[in-house]
C-alpha cells in the first residue's frame, strides 16, 4: 500500500491536532511547534537553539497546499513565555478564517522551508525501511497504514 494521494489526519481536541479542519478556503492545519539545530541538542546551550513557531498551513478542498504562515516566538532560553506568544499568535491566524470549523483533514504531501527548517508532510518511508510512512514536520506526527488518520509521535 502506498501513501495515499491525501493523507488522513483526525482532529483530537485538546492533542496535537486540535487545530485542524475546514474553512471557507478550505482546510487548514495548525500548530506551536520547535525545530532544534542539527547537533544543538547534545550541546549545554541547546535551549538557545531551540526555536518555537506559530504555524499555520492552508490547503484546498483537494488537499494541495496554497500557502503557509510562520512566525518565530522565540527560543527555549524563555520556554514559556515563547510558548505562549506562539499560542496567541495562532490563535488570531485561526480566528481570522472565515467559516472556520475545527474536524478532520485530508492534505497531499508538501513541505515549505523556513529559516533553514523543514515544514510540512513528507514521505519518510526511507527511513522506516521502505514502509510507507509520511511525518507531519517538525511536529513529529507520523502517519501509517490503514491511514485512518490517527498518527504516532
Amino acid at each position: 500500500m502506498a501513501i495515499p494521494l491525501r493523507v488522513p489526519i483526525a482532529y483530537e481536541p485538546d492533542h496535537r491536532t486540535s487545530s485542524i479542519g475546514s474553512y471557507q478556503g478550505g482546510q487548514f492545519f495548525g500548530s506551536v511547534t520547535a525545530t532544534l539545530e542539527d547537533g544543538a541538542g547534545a550541546a549545554a546551550s541547546w535551549f538557545r537553539h531551540k526555536r518555537w513557531y506559530a504555524v499555520l498551513h492552508r490547503f484546498d478542498a483537494d488537499g494541495a497546499h496554497t500557502g503557509s504562515q510562520i512566525w518565530c516566538a522565540g527560543t527555549s532560553e524563555d520556554e514559556d513565555a515563547s510558548i505562549d506568544r506562539a499560542q496567541a499568535c495562532l490563535g488570531v491566524w485561526l480566528d481570522a478564517l472565515p467559516g472556520r470549523v475545527f474536524g478532520d483533514i485530508a492534505i497531499k504531501l508538501f513541505h515549505v522551508e523556513f529559516e533553514g527548517h523543514t515544514f510540512g508532510l513528507i514521505d519518510r518511508s526511507e527511513d522506516y525501511d521502505g514502509e510507507d510512512h509520511a511525518e507531519f514536520v517538525p511536529d513529529d506526527l507520523g502517519f501509517d497504514p490503514p491511514w485512518d488518520g490517527c498518527y504516532d509521535t
